[in-house]
Order: structure tokens, then C-alpha cells, then sequence
């Protein structure tokens, strides 16, 4: 599972916010690839800006894990 993180606070660049549809719910997703499509619609500019180097980063995708995906995990 991977969510989507954004960057949006240009004093304080530590405070990440999840990123939600309308409703306000956590959107999740099941690849990474579908992960970063999405954030590349939802923000154009600021993954555009990160190709190519101008700025700091500014979004992410997070993998996340719950007790079902303990074989999953990282070692």
C-alpha cells in the first residue's frame, strides 16, 4: 500500500501533510506506479519542478504497512 505526502509550507520544509480526495479520506493505492501517477496529476507543477532539479522536493510517495504486510516488510 503507498500513500501521497506534500510539502507545502515553504518556512518550515520538515511538516509533510497526507494528501486526501474530497471527502477528506486518506487516499491509498496498491503499486507505486499508480501511486505516482496520481501524484504527478494532482500536482503537476511541483513534480514537474522536481525533475528537473528546481527547488527542493516537495512531494513523495510513502509505502505503508500494517500487521497483515509483516512478511513485506523491509528488513
Amino acid at each position: 500500500m503507498y500513500k501521497l505526502q506534500v510539502q507545502d509550507d515553504d518556512q518550515d520544509a520538515r511538516i509533510w501533510h497526507n494528501v486526501t480526495d474530497d471527502g477528506g479520506q486518506l487516499l491509498t493505492f496498491e503499486s507505486e506506479s499508480a501511486a505516482r501517477a496520481e501524484l504527478e496529476k494532482r500536482f503537476p507543477v511541483k513534480t514537474g519542478l522536481e525533475q528537473y532539479g528546481a527547488g527542493r522536493k516537495r512531494t513523495r510517495v510513502i509505502a505503508i504497512y500494517d500487521e497483515d504486510d509483516e512478511d513485506d516488510w523491509p528488513s
